[in-house]
């Protein structure tokens, strides 16, 4: 039996979590591959207690601005279940609404929106991802970037630390760490 590295299962894990209907011959587009990394994020992060108010509360998956997705997101989280936890997609345009987020999705367009409101967010319990070039050693948590036509993740760790996220070595392991 081969042993598979653990970049090969993460990848693995990410393609099998898009379950879309696919016809022959018809590419998986980079949103639909964001989406099943957000949605597999949830199963290599741990949120502090007080992140949900009750053991059944979902995983509130929420995009700052406009969504790049289309359905994919949607598609991705459905019926899905991790660690007893279902999931729900919001859009949110504001800072007073992301307290109720466990993993916050920043579009490329709306990172100037961003930086002008993080300084009034209370971040703690919420994995801010985006997907512009310095993202996670700027202002968030994860960013995703295309390298060679891949869709790649960046991590900051010590900003993970310091909203009281724990990130899974395994998930850490197919990171670029940046500062």
């Amino acid at each position: 039996m081969a042993v598979l590295s653990t970049q090969t299962l993460f990848a693995a894990i990410v393609l099998a979590a898009l379950h879309f209907p696919m016809a022959q011959g018809q590419t998986i587009d980079e949103y639909q591959v964001k989406a099943a990394f957000l949605y597999n994020f949830a199963k290599f992060v741990d949120w502090p207690v007080q992140s949900f108010k009750s053991p059944v509360d979902p995983i509130a998956i929420c995009l700052f601005g406009p969504s790049p997705f289309g359905n994919s997101l949607e598609d991705a989280v459905d019926r899905k279940v991790v660690g007893g936890r279902t999931f729900v997609v919001r859009r949110i345009s504001d800072a007073p609404h992301t307290g109720s987020c466990h993993i916050l999705f920043v579009a490329s367009s709306e990172q100037r929106h961003f930086k002008a409101v993080i300084p009034d967010l209370s971040m703690i319990g919420v994995l801010i991802v985006g997907e512009s070039p310095g993202f996670a050693a700027e202002i968030g948590i994860v960013n995703f970037k295309l390298e060679e036509g891949r869709v790649r993740i960046e991590i900051n760790v010590h900003a993970a630390e310091r909203a009281n996220l724990r990130i899974s070595s395994k998930l850490l392991s197919l990171a670029e760490i940046v500062k």
